[in-house]
């Protein structure tokens, strides 16, 4: 839902983690018993981490009481001197409207109506998603995505525990039925989705891309982050939501496509 949607921007997201091993020099069975710290804790099972990251998110009550959600906010790109304003809508089961308004550029939109994608800008006019690209959208915009994890990939294994700014996490790699593979990173204390890296498909061929997420706030009972900051080879942004509201009436024409220029 919210902490996803976002995800498939208009240059969407990311990838990366390898796994600590043990040391390679064998203990006695005796100092080992003696030094059970000095052991790697083991590692959970995907169960066991996308359990944990629903309960943290607030349930799964509380999350299924949401049917739609609108979001507001800013950006930034730093690198670039451009700044500007965010605007999305959700719907339930899968329906999700991105627009950025970029000054001195103009605006860029990204939807997907529940069966067809498509986006346009400034430079590239209206272009419809197909492939790949197509096959990302219908995962990202699913709105239940927190819930529903095991359905959307083809596979999803726990590989390792990685060190990051903030703390330890629990990385899972999951294998879409198109693309490339994605990463997710659970937060090891508070269980929460910190990191997402990916290599999506877009018109330039694929873009390595990180997306961390901060400030976690709970809204209307589902904890929702505040603050996403994505980095490609291209450039870095960070998006700042300042409004979020839920269970609002979102007419279906909202993410229908418009006639070509």
């Amino acid at each position: 839902m919210k902490r996803f949607a976002m995800m498939f921007v208009f240059t969407l997201m990311t990838a990366s983690l390898v796994m600590a091993q043990e040391a390679a020099a064998p203990k006695p069975a005796a100092e080992a018993a003696a030094k059970p710290e000095a052991k790697a804790a083991a590692l959970p099972t995907v169960d066991e981490v996308l359990a944990k990251f629903v309960k943290a998110s607030g349930g799964e009550e509380a999350i299924k009481k949401i049917t739609s959600r609108t979001m507001k906010g800013t950006f930034d790109l730093p690198a670039m001197g451009a700044s500007g304003t965010v605007e999305m809508s959700m719907k339930a089961p899968n329906m999700n409207f991105m627009k950025i308004e970029i000054g001195g550029f103009g605006s860029i939109v990204s939807v997907f109506d529940g069966k067809a994608a498509w986006s346009q800008d400034p430079m590239s006019g209206l272009r419809e998603l197909q492939g790949a690209e197509l096959a990302a959208m219908k995962v990202q915009s699913d709105f239940y995505r927190e819930l529903r994890m095991k359905e959307l990939y083809k596979s999803l294994t726990v590989k390792g525990r990685e060190k990051l700014a903030g703390g330890s996490a629990i990385m899972i790699e999951a294998i879409p039925t198109e693309g490339s593979p994605e990463k997710y990173y659970f937060d090891e204390v508070t269980s929460l989705l910190v990191r997402h890296d990916s290599e999506p498909e877009t018109p330039q061929g694929k873009m390595p891309t990180e997306a961390t997420f901060e400030d976690y706030k709970l809204v209307d009972g589902v904890n929702t982050w505040h603050t996403m900051k994505q980095s490609t080879p291209a450039f870095a942004m960070t998006i700042k939501l300042e409004e979020i509201k839920s269970n609002v009436t979102i007419e279906n024409t909202k993410f229908g496509k418009p006639a070509a220029q």
